[in-house]
């Protein structure tokens, strides 16, 4: 049985978060702190589905240990678990490959994280096909 939707739509999108923080893990590792996590992308958290990882510009040509993990204080706020990339440092951007399916149509705004915004690209043109959600657009749903 095939699903077309996930098949095509699956590989279609990244979901790119920025490194927030670095922090010792043990003497092999280290946590690998992201802008984005289970609010983002919930499939690794929900049920440990595998994303494909990877720096959005290469980086030192050392690898590393990481724990690629989420800024939300959940122990299941975890993208990635013992992944070998190029040393990340603060402020690098990160592809999680593979999102397009089930990365915005899952999203949530769990502890108040607004919704990313959403680019399309398409033949080295880029475009916003949805801003990101503000405070403001959150509270006007509160009744």
């Amino acid at each position: 049985m095939v699903e077309p939707g996930r098949v095509i739509a699956g590989p279609a999108g990244a979901l790119i978060a920025r490194v927030t923080d670095i922090k010792s893990r043990d003497e092999g590792s280290d946590f690998a702190v992201i802008d984005a996590g289970m609010t983002e992308l919930l499939r690794p958290a929900l049920y440990g589905a595998y994303h494909r990882i990877e720096p959005v510009v290469a980086g030192a040509p050392d690898e590393r240990t990481y724990e690629v993990v989420g800024p939300v204080c959940e122990s299941s706020d975890v993208i990635g678990r013992d992944r070998r990339l190029p040393r990340l440092a603060v402020g690098d951007l990160v592809a999680i490959r593979d999102a397009g399916a089930y990365g915005s149509v899952m999203a949530s705004n769990y502890n108040r994280r607004p919704l990313p915004g959403e680019v399309l690209v398409d033949r080295g043109t880029w475009r916003v096909i949805r801003r990101r959600q503000t405070v403001d657009d959150q509270l006007a749903l509160e009744i």
